[in-house]
């Protein structure tokens, strides 16, 4: 039995925009758009849970619209526009969201807090914050292991409400 060479062949260079920055990288046609984020543009915010799209702690904005990123190919994704937790932020300025769970003290460990800030946006942009119910259910792919769901909630109908003023 002879073994040979593998070889997996690289992505000429894949061209997107992250948080507002057109990015030029060559990667392994098997990464993913997290481990993209992660591991290839040191952007640690968005957390590697699950790995399996159950926990919603890799959830980023991909061309607007909320994508759990550990279930997408990097190379899918050419010219796409992605936003993660860094991107919210303009400068020394919190995006409202991120202002709110510290307001409702929204996190105990943190670890879930990305996720849930990124699907809080995308959820009030959607349209899907007019009620409680409604935010529970819509943000439900996000999991908070520490029970945080309260100030979570409490977080999102008030960015929610405010955006509606």
């Amino acid at each position: 039995m002879v073994c040979g060479l593998i070889t997996i062949p690289l992505m000429p260079a894949l061209a997107l925009t992250v948080n507002g920055t057109m990015v030029h990288v060559s990667v392994d046609v098997r990464t993913s758009l997290l481990d993209l984020l992660r591991e290839h543009l040191g952007l640690t915010g968005t957390k590697k849970g699950c790995n399996q799209g159950a926990c919603g702690a890799c959830t980023i904005l991909l061309d607007g619209k909320r994508v759990n990123s550990c279930l997408t190919l990097a190379v899918m994704h050419a010219g796409a526009r992605v936003t993660t937790i860094e991107g919210l932020a303009e400068g020394d300025a919190l995006h409202p969201l991120q202002a709110a769970f510290i307001a409702h003290d929204a996190f105990q460990c943190g670890y879930c807090t990305p996720g849930q800030i990124v699907s809080g946006v995308a959820c009030i942009q959607e349209g899907h914050a007019g009620s409680i119910d409604e935010i529970r259910s819509w943000m439900s792919g996000n999991v908070c292991r520490c029970g945080a769901y309260v100030g979570i909630v409490a977080a999102v109908a008030e960015v929610a409400e405010n955006s509606r003023s």
